[in-house]
């Protein structure tokens, strides 16, 4: 057991490091505070072989693996903590469905662009009354000749007020076997969407609706029994998540690391306060313990699907972690770090929402009381006998 990267691995994360020094240092803090999806980054990173790291290089992909993404994302976030989001669009989320699923004609038409860095797709998975119960969404594909006709409603769907395309959660039929998905294009008939909204981390999402939307045949991306296949591999979005966390949890560390080295009250350095040092201390063991848990994950994935329960646990505490670095770096550097003029309330605000993204913790502590059970907990009410 070895718990030291490797040295191709170290070599590829002393690159995108450099990469991300040379190119992404000056302007993080702009570029913290645009609201649209950054493509510009998304172009650079492609030129660095840095989007679709983990998919085939029949698919345009660079043939590497999970932990790779990982460490570019990580890397990259040391300097720009808001350009490891195009690592995190290029390399999980749905585009990571879009090519383990996707025909060949689907992949020539939209690939390319989603790995050029020139498109966006986004996920409608959630909607009104279908968050973490997510096998209650109601958007339905109902057959209309050789094709469907979906009609609903999805909500919080990231990136999606600048994507081009979107991976439509739809209902075929009854119960969890009944669910599957469709691709479908901005501006087809009866695609509409909402005002765009803001997160409170930036990103804005746009309320989508489905009034009679044909789909052809050939873009039913799974049918009828596709949501357990895209769900098992939702495991390896959240490490896509975690990594971000931990990594902008870090990014906060550092500078209130630096503020604590130089600012001084009563007379002294606030490193020198034993309530400052404890606040540093608990944050790094947590991180620490965090990191390994991320890359135990990471490496998995590498020939197969990580666990459930291994995935549930890295998320927890890459999350837990990484908010409460962010949280005690905005403490120690007080009302300069309450400013925008920080990035470390930037990196507070989307620690925060990644607690929810992706699988609440509340959700992730479902899953691991789960593995610790060896059984399942089911969070719906009885039914009535």
């Amino acid at each position: 057991m070895d718990f030291n990267l490797s040295e191709e691995q170290r070599l590829f994360q002393d690159a995108v490091r450099g990469f991300a020094e040379r190119h992404l240092k000056d302007g993080a803090l702009a570029r913290a505070h645009e609201e649209s999806f950054p493509f510009e980054v998304a172009k650079l990173m492609a030129e660095q072989g840095l989007m679709g790291i983990t998919f085939a290089e029949a698919d345009g992909g660079q043939g590497g693996t999970v932990m790779d993404a990982v460490l570019a994302i990580q890397a990259v976030a040391e300097f720009c903590p808001r350009s490891a989001d195009a690592i995190q669009a290029g390399n999980f989320g749905p585009i990571r469905t879009f090519v383990e699923y996707a025909s060949p004609a689907h992949k020539e038409k939209w690939l390319g662009k989603l790995l050029a860095g020139e498109m966006a797709i986004s996920l409608g998975m959630s909607e009104p009354e279908a968050g973490s119960a997510a096998t209650d969404l109601a958007t339905t594909a109902t057959p209309d000749g050789d094709g469907f006709r979906v009609n609903g409603t999805k909500v919080f769907s990231t990136h999606s007020p600048e994507a081009g395309i979107f991976l439509i959660y739809v209902r075929f039929g009854p119960g969890i076997d009944g669910i599957g998905s469709v691709i479908l294009e901005r501006g087809q008939d009866g695609f509409t969407m909402g005002k765009p909204v803001r997160y409170v981390g930036g990103e804005h999402w746009c309320q989508l609706y489905f009034e009679d939307v044909y789909v052809p045949a050939e873009n039913v991306l799974l049918g009828e029994g596709g949501f357990r296949k895209q769900i098992s591999a939702f495991n390896v979005e959240r490490i896509g998540n975690s990594a971000r966390a931990l990594a902008f949890g870090r990014y906060a560390f550092e500078i209130a690391r630096e503020h604590a080295l130089t600012r001084k009250q009563f007379g002294r350095e606030l490193a020198d306060f034993q309530g400052i040092q404890w606040k540093f201390a608990e944050a790094a063991a947590q991180m620490e313990a965090a990191q390994l848990m991320l890359y135990k994950v990471a490496t998995e994935a590498t020939d197969r699907l990580p666990s459930a329960y291994d995935t549930a646990i890295a998320k927890f505490l890459c999350n837990e972690s990484g908010f409460r670095a962010a949280n005690d770096a905005m403490q120690v550097l007080g009302a300069l770090g309450y400013t925008e003029e920080s990035l470390v309330e930037y990196c507070w605000r989307r620690t925060r929402g990644w607690q929810i993204a992706g699988g609440s913790l509340e959700m992730m502590k479902n899953r691991i009381a789960e593995g610790v059970f060896g059984k399942r907990f089911s969070q719906r009410a009885p039914r009535a006998r």
